[in-house]
């Protein structure tokens, strides 16, 4: 989540803030993303009676290529922390044909808000598992530290302490009671006496060995405090240890199947395959600083509580979770033959997902009626009244993004936090070359892009990625021979660099 910014707290007019940061123009665009997105988090603060009869308002942009639709959708993932998927409509096939069916997005979405859940848990963990991570590696270290102190009955066991008898070390048959007085055979007294000897001296012995392990052990915590306050300072983070690690499953082989469903089966495989064959470990030669990443992550592994998760990442999926369908267009058709059929079945398919049903995944059974979907398509082939009735009707907010002009070009290159032009400096600067852009050279290339477009194919602000590669094409191949110097790029660079393949619509066709 960018910058650690809450969903809940951001209103529509600073979601929208946070979208202009990237995103030029399209301002209906962002205004219906941002009040679909406050919605989410408005529905959860009201009675769970009235909050189920809420149901999202999907949207659904049109616009052509190249105007910010995926743009918005990158953005968003990046913007909020709610569960959040990107999906392309045209990877997806109807039940019956090979490819995989729309429920898999349901799947996926779920494992994405795992993930989340997932990361969170783990960071609350995280300084729990870091003492567990530091014990061990002082046991690495300094083996045998972690060992408790012998208990006496160990000693005895070591010296053969001989076993306590009934009564002074007398058998209860060797004595004898004479009106109420023990009378103890002179022979059992001398015994008696050679064995009393025998446990002194083995009791000596014994406090002498402990005295000795005492010592060990104080030298040896000794030790492993220096070594504690070493690794706490990095001091000997290069230095090498041997530990057990996991190893990598290199995957089984693949199955296709024509069936729906086919990668919960590849995961109950993998699950039923792992279980019968037991964890692998392996001895791994790693310095101080990848064992305390390798054993943390183990530690993390373990002390985290799976249903716990799983059932956290649920709830958030059903009440927070959003997917955004690209290329929607290319399953929209008006007329179902041959590979259109399949199209026509995606769109049946999708139909109960956006609805409102129950899909099955690894960690639960997910209800998608309060998911909120997007989609989008450029529609230059198709109109949206070719989807389905039943799908356009799932989908009541319609959006237009609006085509870009020279105008927007520029303010694209200038911007943006991730401007074209900052880009540009930034990669050349890595070869300690200096590159500024006048004012006039962008509004040339601004007006280079909007000509290309109208005259060409109109592929909106990519067209500015074309335009940049072309210009800075010599100097980023030859950027070792200008190191150190600085260079202007200026509108008559740009003429001396574009206007000729601009100006020749056959070349611009294949270059621009």
């Amino acid at each position: 989540m960018e910058n650690n910014v809450v969903l809940e707290e951001l209103t529509p007019k600073q979601i929208v803030e946070k979208l202009d940061t990237y995103i030029i123009g399209q301002k209906s665009a962002k205004k219906s993303v941002a009040i679909a997105l406050r919605n989410r988090t408005r529905r959860l603060k009201l009675p769970e009676d009235i909050r189920e009869e809420i149901a999202p308002k999907n949207i659904l942009m049109i616009g052509p290529t190249g105007v910010g639709k995926t743009e918005i959708a990158r953005r968003l993932a990046k913007l909020c922390g709610a569960p959040f998927l990107k999906v392309e409509a045209t990877k997806y096939t109807e039940v019956g044909y090979v490819g995989r069916d729309v429920e898999s997005m349901i799947r996926d979405l779920m494992i994405v808000g795992f993930n989340i859940v997932k990361a969170e848990t783990q960071e609350k963990l995280k300084e729990q598992a870091q003492k567990i991570v530091e014990d061990e590696l002082l046991e690495l270290l300094v083996p045998g530290s972690k060992k408790d102190v012998k208990k006496d009955k160990d000693y005895s066991a070591e010296f053969g302490t001989p076993k306590m008898t009934p009564l002074f070390g007398i058998p209860g048959d060797a004595m004898t009671i004479n009106g109420g007085i023990i009378d103890i055979p002179i022979t059992l007294k001398k015994e008696t006496k050679v064995k009393d000897n025998q446990e002194e001296k083995n009791i000596e012995k014994t406090q002498a060995k402990k005295e000795e392990i005492q010592k060990d052990e104080e030298l040896t915590k000794s030790t492993r405090e220096k070594f504690r306050v070493w690794l706490r300072e990095g001091k000997i983070e290069d230095r090498e240890v041997e530990i057990m690690v996991s190893s990598q499953s290199r995957g089984g082989p693949m199955i296709f199947s024509n069936f729906g469903g086919f990668d919960q089966i590849e995961d109950a495989m993998q699950d039923l395959t792992s279980a019968l064959q037991g964890p692998k470990r392996k001895k791994k030669k790693v310095t101080i600083a990848q064992a305390r990443e390798i054993l943390l992550a183990e530690q993390l592994e373990n002390l985290l509580d799976v249903d716990s998760v799983s059932e956290e990442a649920k709830r958030r999926v059903e009440q927070m979770g959003i997917i955004f369908i690209d290329e929607i267009d290319k399953i929209a058709v008006t007329e179902s033959r041959g590979a259109d059929v399949s199209r026509s079945g995606v769109q049946r398919d999708i139909l109960p997902i956006v609805e409102g049903s129950t899909v099955n995944t690894k960690h639960g059974i997910v209800d998608t009626t309060h998911i909120l979907f997007i989609a989008a398509g450029a529609f230059n082939l198709s109109k949206p009244s070719d989807l389905i009735p039943e799908l356009q009707g799932r989908f009541p907010l319609r959006v237009e993004l609006d085509s870009l002009n020279a105008a927007d070009f520029k303010r694209i290159l200038t911007e943006p936090k991730n401007a074209l032009t900052r880009q540009y400096k930034e990669l050349l600067a890595t070869e300690n070359v200096t590159i500024n852009f006048d004012d006039d050279a962008i509004e040339r290339m601004s007006n280079l892009a909007a000509e290309v477009n109208r005259n060409v194919e109109n592929i909106g602000a990519r067209r500015l990625h074309t335009i940049m590669e072309a210009l800075l094409e010599d100097l980023s191949f030859e950027a070792d021979e200008y190191a150190g110097e600085t260079i202007n790029i200026t509108a008559k660079y740009v003429d001396e660099k574009l206007k000729d393949i601009a100006q020749n619509q056959d070349l611009s066709k294949y270059i621009l």
